[in-house]
């Protein structure tokens, strides 16, 4: 036994006072007890971060819009043939980029072949270099209208 115990035996408070000896009495409180009063010096030194909000919530979800290049879809004309969303007529190329999961259609690369290109949005450029190369882009009517 520790002398300074065997010293206070029979003393009911071993020299600490009403308080001290009791569950987290020393310590100010257990966990984050204190920090906005007696523990407000150490909040501040070491978690100044503690209280208040941090950042910003996004509420609203955004649709990650798919899109390919017409130098990409030339190339990938194969797949989708074998997937059945591309149909080969005597004049031009049919295909549906929609059935593909591809929301957007871009203007870099060349295109040679006539295509009829159905798909929910198409840059000007898109529209234009399809156009030239005698086909076309299908874009949904307007929904207002």
């Amino acid at each position: 036994m520790v002398s300074r115990t065997r010293k206070l035996r029979g003393s009911r408070t071993h020299g600490r006072g009403k308080k001290h000896g009791r569950g987290a009495g020393g310590r100010g409180g257990t966990g984050n007890a204190g920090l906005h009063k007696h523990k407000r010096k150490w909040m501040i030194k070491y978690d100044p971060d503690h209280f208040g909000r941090h950042g910003f919530t996004r509420h609203a979800q955004m649709h990650a819009t798919t899109s390919i290049d017409l130098e990409d879809l030339v190339r990938h004309l194969g797949e989708f043939e074998a997937a059945g969303h591309v149909k080969k007529d005597n004049s031009r190329i049919d295909v549906d980029l929609t059935a593909v999961g591809i929301d957007k259609l871009l203007g870099s690369g060349r295109v040679t072949l006539p295509m009829r290109i159905t798909v929910a949005k198409a840059s000007e450029a898109a529209v234009a270099k399809v156009a030239g190369a005698g086909g076309e882009v299908v874009l949904p009517s307007p929904s207002g209208t």
